[in-house]
């Protein structure tokens, strides 16, 4: 698994999208770091450290995104915030007890999710934001 960073390519050219992309990269980088790490024998804590930024973060930039989507009458605008709502819904699924008794299972999932959403969404569904302008 490689380190998260935003490459050339998940670069929407908006500039405010684009920043607040940036930070969810490194929410994941840090789950990433927290799982190769090992020399923090219980992660429970940072686990949901993350977990909570992830749900705080995530909810302040799709409130962004779809606010500027609503304002440019973006035509996917519904679908956007269907996505949204189910990455939210995900996030919100993560049990704190199944967190503490399955910590490296827990991160390596959430890494998996989180890959999967960078690449999925910003990439192919973000980046058309920039199209409509």
């Amino acid at each position: 698994m490689a380190k998260y960073e935003m490459k050339p390519e998940y670069y929407t050219g908006i500039k405010f999208i684009d920043e607040e992309h940036e930070k969810l990269f490194d929410i994941a980088s840090r789950a990433y770091d927290l799982l190769m790490n090992e020399f923090i024998p219980d992660k429970y804590d940072y686990i949901m450290e993350v977990i909570d930024e992830l749900k705080d973060y995530t909810k302040y930039h799709f409130d962004h995104e779809e606010a500027y989507m609503s304002n440019i009458k973006y035509r996917r605008l519904l679908s956007q915030k269907v996505a949204h709502d189910d990455f939210i819904e995900k996030i919100n699924e993560y049990d704190s007890e199944v967190v503490d008794e399955n910590q490296k299972e827990s991160l390596l999932e959430l890494l998996e999710f989180l890959t999967t959403w960078l690449i999925e969404h910003i990439y192919k569904q973000d980046k058309l934001i920039a199209d409509t302008e």
